[in-house]
C-alpha cells in the first residue's frame, strides 16, 4: 500500500536542518574527541576552522575567536590534538560539525607544548638575551612585590626582609596568581609598579614577581606571553621567583634574574644585618690593631730621633765644614764656567770676523765678475746660434718663394680681385686678368680657351 505524499506536510530544508541540529545538541553533552588536524585555516575574523580525522573518518570543527584566544598552543595541520567540543550542525550547509571550546596536544601535555612554543618564539625575538638583563642590587632599600596578598610567598618574603634588613621598605602589588585573568592582572601590576617608579612617585630599587609552589596549571599564569612582555618592558630590575627550585617558567627566562623561591629572592636583594654587624666588629678590631701598631711605630721613631739629637756646637762645626767644601766647589765651578765662556766668546769672534760685511762684499764682487763673464760668453754664443739659424731660414725661404719660380719663366695669373687663377675654365672670354712676371705685370683679356 502506497502512502499518498499529499497527505503529509513536507519540511523545508531549513526546518529539517534545524530539527537535526536540535536533536544532536539535546542528545550530546560536551564531548572530548582526539584526532589529527587537517585543512587548518586561521580566518581573518580570528576564528579557526579545521577537520579532525583518524584512519576511518573525519569531522569538521570550528573554534571561534573567543575560545581560541584562551588556547595555550597554536595548532597546525598534522598536529595530534584532543579537543573539548559541542556537537552541532551548521544549518546553512547541513554540515555536521564540532564547536571547539578547548584544545590541547594529544600524547604530550598541552601545557608543555604551549610552553615550548612560546619559549621558542620569545627567544627568537630576543626577550631572553643577556644584553637586556639589568644588575640586581643586593642591598635594596625599596622593594616592590607582585604576588598574592594572602599567599605564603608574601609572608616568607616579608619575614626574611624583616629579619635580614629591617630598614628595607616594601610595596606590595596584590594580584591573583592563578586562574582565568591572573596573567593579565600580574602584567598590569608589573606595568603599574614600573610606571610609578619611572614617574618618581614611588622609589623601587627592585621588583620581585612570583608565588609559592603548585601544579603546572597553578603556575601557568607566569608562562603567559603578557607577563613575559611586561617583565621585558620594565625599567626597574626584576626578579622572578615562581614556585620551588624544580619549577621553571617563561618569567624566569625574561626577568633580569631568577630566584629558586620567593624566600631566595628576598635573600638575593637584601644583606643580612647580622652579617653587617659581624663585618663591622671585624673592621673595628682591625682598626684598633692598626691604630695600636701605628702608635707603637711612632713611639719607636721618636726614640730613634731622640738618640740622633746632638749638641748644637757639633752640628755648627759640621755645617761650617760643609760650607767651606761647598764654597771651594763653587769657586772651581765658577772658574771652569768662566774659562768655557771665554773660549766660546773667542770662537764666536772668529766666526763674526769671517762674517764681516767687507769680507762678504769682496766674495760677492768676485762672484759677480765670474757670473758677468759667463753671461757675456753665453750671450755671444746665443747670438751666433741665432744668426746662423736666421741665415739658414732666409735661404730656405728664398728657395721656396715665388721669385725663384718667376725667375725660371713662369708667371702668376690673378683676377681683378687678386685671386690666383689655377683653372682656365674658371674664366670666360672677355674677363680681365693680371699676369705677374719676374719683372713687371701684364694686363690681358681672355679671348678663349685652348686645348691641353
Amino acid at each position: 500500500m502506497q502512502t499518498d505524499p499529499h497527505t503529509h506536510q513536507a519540511l523545508s530544508v531549513s526546518e529539517l536542518n534545524r530539527e537535526a541540529k536540535n536533536l544532536l545538541e539535546r542528545h550530546f553533552d560536551w564531548v572530548w574527541v582526539e584526532g589529527e588536524i587537517s585543512q587548518f585555516t586561521a580566518a581573518s575574523s580570528g576564528h579557526w576552522y579545521f577537520s579532525l580525522k583518524d584512519t576511518g573518518a573525519q569531522v569538521r570543527c570550528a573554534m571561534f575567536r573567543r575560545a581560541n584566544g584562551r588556547a595555550k598552543l597554536q595548532p597546525k595541520t598534522g598536529d595530534s590534538v584532543r579537543i573539548r567540543a559541542r556537537v552541532t550542525l551548521y544549518e546553512g550547509r547541513g554540515e555536521f560539525q564540532l564547536v571547539c571550546e578547548h584544545i590541547e596536544a594529544a600524547g604530550v601535555g598541552a601545557l608543555q607544548v604551549a610552553f615550548e612554543q612560546l619559549k621558542a618564539r620569545l627567544s627568537e625575538e630576543g626577550l631572553f638575551a643577556s644584553e637586556h638583563k639589568q644588575s640586581i642590587p643586593n642591598d635594596a632599600e625599596y622593594v616592590g612585590i607582585v604576588t598574592s596578598a594572602t599567599g605564603a610567598a608574601l609572608q616568607d618574603v616579608l619575614t626574611i626582609l624583616e629579619r635580614r634588613s629591617p630598614h628595607t621598605q616594601v610595596y606590595v602589588f596584590p594580584v591573583p596568581v592563578q586562574g582565568d585573568g591572573a596573567a593579565q592582572r600580574i602584567a598590569d601590576a608589573i606595568n603599574q609598579a614600573d610606571q610609578l617608579a619611572r614617574d618618581g612617585k614611588v622609589r623601587i630599587d627592585v621588583l620581585i614577581v612570583g608565588r609559592g609552589g603548585g601544579s603546572p596549571e597553578d603556575l601557568w599564569a607566569f608562562n603567559e606571553e603578557v607577563v613575559a612582555r611586561a617583565l621585558f618592558a620594565a625599567s626597574v630590575p626584576t626578579v622572578s621567583a615562581v614556585g620551588h627550585e624544580i619549577d621553571f617558567s617563561i618569567a624566569d627566562l625574561v626577568a633580569d634574574t631568577r630566584a629558586a623561591t620567593p624566600s631566595a629572592a628576598a635573600e638575593l636583594v637584601s644583606i643580612d644585618q647580622n652579617e653587617l654587624l659581624q663585618q663591622l666588629d671585624q673592621l673595628s678590631s682591625r682598626l684598633d690593631r692598626a691604630v695600636g701598631r701605628s702608635i707603637t711605630d711612632i713611639s719607636d721613631q721618636f726614640s730613634a730621633l731622640q738618640k740622633r739629637i746632638r749638641h748644637p756646637g757639633y752640628a755648627l762645626t759640621q755645617h761650617r765644614k760643609t760650607l767651606l767644601q761647598l764654597s771651594g766647589a763653587l769657586q772651581r765651578t765658577t772658574q771652569r764656567h768662566i774659562t768655557a765662556r771665554k773660549a766660546k766668546a773667542e770662537q764666536l769672534m772668529t766666526r763674526l770676523a769671517a762674517q764681516h760685511p767687507q769680507q762678504q762684499l769682496m766674495r760677492h764682487r768676485g762672484e759677480n765678475l765670474r757670473l758677468q763673464h759667463r753671461l757675456l760668453l753665453q750671450i755671444k754664443q746665443k747670438l751666433h746660434s741665432v744668426k746662423s739659424q736666421a741665415l739658414y731660414q732666409h735661404k730656405l725661404l728664398q728657395s721656396l718663394g715665388p721669385e725663384q719660380t718667376l725667375s725660371r719663366g713662369y708667371a702668376i695669373v690673378t683676377d681683378a680681385q687678386g685671386t690666383v687663377i689655377r683653372d682656365a675654365n674658371s674664366r670666360q672670354p672677355g674677363d680681365d686678368v693680371s699676369i705677374r712676371l719676374k719683372k713687371g705685370k701684364l694686363i690681358a683679356e681672355v679671348t678663349g680657351h685652348a686645348q691641353d
